[in-house]
């Protein structure tokens, strides 16, 4: 079922009890990175080494960023910092998730005050 049909069946206060409990519940926006936490293991090319052998090194953790159309950057990131990047990253899509959300809520409500006021406009030239 589409959020829109379902958004539809909910009354004008549900709706802004609904938008209220997702703003409530956003993690704080200071706390959000946009990207994607990648988990690498490499392998060097010296032969002697022990990874063009057997285990390769790592794990080495990258944060990668899509600024556009080809258009990639990121970084190392370091052992102690991958769980705290890793709950910003989550707190990113959940804001993300939850602003969309709200949204849909929003274009809801405008669209039953725009109906009210044609229903309203209609009645006067009655």
């Amino acid at each position: 079922m589409k959020a829109s049909s379902e958004l539809a069946r909910l009354s004008e206060l549900a709706l802004r009890q609904r938008r209220q409990g997702l703003a409530h519940q956003l993690p704080p926006v200071t706390e959000t990175l946009r990207g994607s936490l990648v988990e690498r293991y490499v392998t060097y090319s010296n032969p002697a080494c022990k990874c063009a052998k057997e285990d390769r090194h790592g794990p080495i953790w990258y944060l990668t960023v899509t600024l556009g159309p080809g258009k990639t950057t990121g970084g190392i990131i370091a052992t102690d910092k991958v769980k705290q990047v890793r709950g910003w990253v989550q707190n990113y899509q959940k804001v993300k998730d939850h602003l969309e959300k709200i949204s849909e809520i929003n274009r809801e409500l405008l669209r039953r005050e725009r109906a009210k006021q044609r229903q309203h406009k209609k009645r006067k030239e009655d």
